[in-house]
């Protein structure tokens, strides 16, 4: 497949800070992927960089094959909404859907007015009188709606009500099967919208750690549990993602079980359960879980 974004040791540095340290990574088109890591680890600022919102301080960039910065051709085809996304104060919500048309060369208008029913967003009141659950449904409004080739949804969704998000996923997945382009996901809400995720990006202290198809990355991980001293002699010399445990049991995080242990381990009064998404990635940025493991 082609690759829509193209990063090669890309740097941001803020005076000492490194918010974006040396990564690498492509982005393949018509895909849907998620951008996760904990708060601070470099996630927006990253998409502001795709965006051309920013200049890298070393390395380079490309989306649709160019520079995003300065750059018509290639910002015209990128929808990026945030969760602090500003209006006009004297704007109401119909002059956002108005004017969002001006900006999208690929907006619908009818999938824009059936979200607004979806949402049950009050058109004629002023952006200033909206509440926070109605601000994020205007974000994801206009996000599904422009059917940017490069969409960026920097959790504005984070407002919405479980029911509301949820109307989200669903829009978004029946969308995305009707009219397939690029979706980078940035949330913390990672249990939810794992099952909509092909590809998997996870930043930690401005590097990338984590670059991975779901596919593979969900199961990949096992929690095994038992007597500590079973535990122990099963783990051996792996390494280890989290451990816990209480009195003479333990419980311990690892990766990479092939089908022969998974046996032995039954065999030997353990017990296996496997690890969500989120319990992957919290166990992978957990800078404690490493350091005790």
């Amino acid at each position: 497949m082609t690759a829509i974004v193209e990063v090669s040791g890309l740097t941001k540095r803020f005076g000492s800070l490194a918010a974006v340290n040396d990564i690498s990574f492509s982005i393949e088109e018509n895909r849907i992927c998620g951008l996760l890591g904990r708060n601070g680890a470099g996630k927006t600022t990253l998409m502001q960089l795709l965006t051309g919102q920013d200049f890298a301080t070393h390395g380079d960039l490309r989306v649709f094959g160019m520079s995003p910065v300065e750059n018509a051709s290639v910002l015209h085809n990128i929808s990026f909404i945030k969760e602090s996304q500003r209006y006009p104060d004297d704007f109401r919500a119909r002059h956002v859907m108005k004017s969002a048309p001006w900006f999208f060369r690929n907006w619908d208008s009818d999938l824009a007015e059936r979200l607004v029913d979806d949402f049950r967003l009050p058109l004629d009141r002023k952006i200033k009188k909206l509440s926070r659950g109605q601000l994020s449904s205007i974000g994801v409004i206009v996000g599904l709606a422009s059917r940017a080739p490069l969409t960026f949804f920097d959790e504005p969704y984070l407002g919405l009500d479980a029911v509301a998000r949820q109307i989200f996923y669903d829009r978004l997945l029946e969308d995305y099967s009707e009219h397939p382009r690029t979706i980078v996901l940035s949330t913390h809400l990672i249990d939810e919208v794992a099952n909509l995720l092909e590809h998997v990006l996870v930043i930690d202290d401005g590097r990338i750690i984590i670059d991975e198809e779901a596919e593979t990355l969900r199961g990949s991980a096992t929690t095994v549990v038992g007597t500590r001293a079973a535990v122990d002699s099963f783990v051996g010399s792996r390494t280890v993602l989290h451990r816990d445990g209480i009195g003479g049991l333990a419980s311990v995080t690892v990766t990479g079980l092939s089908a022969q242990e998974r046996v032995d381990a039954a065999a030997s009064g353990l017990e296996l359960a496997p690890v969500s998404l989120q319990q992957l990635i919290i166990h992978t940025t957990n800078t404690t879980d490493r350091e005790f493991a």
